[in-house]
């Protein structure tokens, strides 16, 4: 089975929400002996943009020039079917109106 990587970016007041809803979906399980779940690699850092005059703001303000804490997470989903449910859940749990997210598909070597 292909194994995919969600990676994504969250403001720390919303990341514990968005695992919960990624892992409801299925993200973050590592079959096999042990059968782990909830597995996830999180790391600080600082997001910049800039909102433009449609945005929907969350945070900042239209026009000026915007830097914040968030939280990088990375999580394993077993198969594509996973990672579309995990999509699906982070962009109901994330606070952002368009999250910043990635899908990776893994190679088995």
């Amino acid at each position: 089975m292909p194994s995919y990587r969600l990676i994504f970016f969250v403001p720390p007041s919303a990341l514990a929400p968005c695992k919960a809803a990624i892992f409801a979906a299925g993200a973050g399980r590592y079959p096999g002996q042990g059968n782990y779940t909830e597995c996830c690699w999180t790391t600080p850092g600082t997001a910049q943009f800039r909102p433009g005059d449609t945005a929907s703001l969350h945070i900042g303000q239209v026009g000026e020039l915007e830097m914040t804490e968030e939280i990088r997470v990375e999580a394993l989903c077993a198969g594509e079917d996973v990672a579309r449910r995990a999509v699906e859940a982070l962009k109901k749990a994330h606070p952002y109106e368009r999250p910043s997210y990635g899908v990776y598909k893994m190679e088995e070597f």
